[in-house]
C-alpha cells in the first residue's frame, strides 16, 4: 500500500513516517511533502493509495490542496493539531482524520478505515467536504471574544493580525483602532485561513493578502502593508509566500 505525506513540519512527516514504519509494514512511503504546492506537481507520478495530508500549512492548506488536485482516487487521512470547524467538516463527510501528537492506536485503526476506503466514494466526500468549506468561505463575519464580550468582525476589513503573548490584536483597514482579543494568533489563523485571502508570513503576524503593496527582498524580506506598515517575513516562511505572490 504505497503512502505519501504532507506536511509543513519536518517533525511531523519524521513522526508519521516513524510510526508507518513501526506498526503499519504493509504501508510504503513513496514521497514526503513540506507543501502543497510541490506536492500537485508530483501526485501522478507518486499516485498513493493513502495520502496523510496536514490541515494547516503556510501558502495552501490542505483543503486548498485537495481543490486543485485534479487526482482524488486515493484514501484520506487528516492530520491536525486542532481544528474545531475542520474537524466537524470532516466527520459529517465521513472522512478520517488523526489529532497531533499521533497515537499509535488511531493510527493502525485510521489505516485499515483507508485500506477499506472505495475510490469513488472517497471522492464523493472530498467533493461534500470542500462543499461544505466553501458554504464556510461565503461568511466574511465572525465572533471574537475580547475582555468585555464578544465583538462581530468583517474578514475583509482586518488589514492584518499581530501577536502579543497569548493574545492577539486585529489591526483594520479602516479607521478603526487596533482590537485586543483573547484569541491566540493561531486561532485567528485556523479562522481566516479558509478564505484564501490570509497568510501567515511570521510566527507573529498573520497577513491579509489584498493589502499587501510591495515585497522588498532579504533573508526573509518584508511585506509593505497598505497602510505603510512594514512587516518581516520569516526565511522559513518565505518560499512558500513567494509562490502565493505569484498566483495573485
Amino acid at each position: 500500500m504505497k503512502a505519501v505525506i504532507i506536511d509543513d513540519e519536518k517533525h511531523c512527516r519524521e513522526v508519521l513516517t516513524t510510526l508507518l514504519g513501526k506498526y503499519c509494514s504493509d504501508v510504503e512511503i513513496t514521497a514526503t511533502f513540506s507543501n502543497g504546492a510541490e506536492a500537485l506537481e508530483s501526485m501522478d507520478k507518486n499516485s498513493p493509495d493513502i495520502l496523510f495530508l496536514d490541515i494547516e500549512m503556510p501558502g495552501m492548506n490542505g483543503f486548498e490542496f485537495l481543490e486543485r488536485t485534479t487526482h482524488k482516487n486515493f484514501g484520506i487521512v487528516f492530520t491536525t493539531a486542532y481544528n474545531e470547524y475542520a474537524i466537524k467538516a470532516i466527520k459529517h463527510s465521513a472522512l478520517d482524520y488523526l489529532l497531533k501528537p499521533i497515537d499509535k492506536n488511531e493510527l493502525i485503526e485510521a489505516v485499515e478505515k483507508a485500506k477499506q476506503q472505495n475510490a469513488q466514494k472517497t471522492s464523493s466526500r472530498v467533493e461534500q467536504l470542500l462543499s461544505s468549506l466553501n458554504l464556510k468561505k461565503e461568511s466574511k463575519r465572525f465572533a471574537v471574544p475580547t475582555l468585555e464580550g464578544l465583538i462581530m468582525l468583517n474578514s475583509e476589513e482586518i488589514l492584518y493580525c499581530e501577536s502579543d503573548g497569548p493574545y492577539c490584536t486585529f489591526h483594520f483597514t479602516t479607521q478603526t483602532k487596533p482590537l485586543l482579543t483573547s484569541k491566540t494568533l493561531k486561532e485567528a489563523e485556523e479562522v481566516l485561513q479558509g478564505s484564501g485571502e490570509f497568510f501567515r508570513v511570521h510566527h507573529s503576524f498573520l497577513i491579509n493578502l489584498k493589502f499587501v503593496q510591495k515585497y522588498i527582498r532579504g533573508e526573509g524580506g518584508e511585506v509593505i502593508m497598505s497602510n505603510g506598515k512594514n512587516i518581516p517575513v520569516a526565511r522559513s516562511r518565505k518560499q512558500d509566500f513567494m509562490k502565493v505572490l505569484e498566483r495573485i
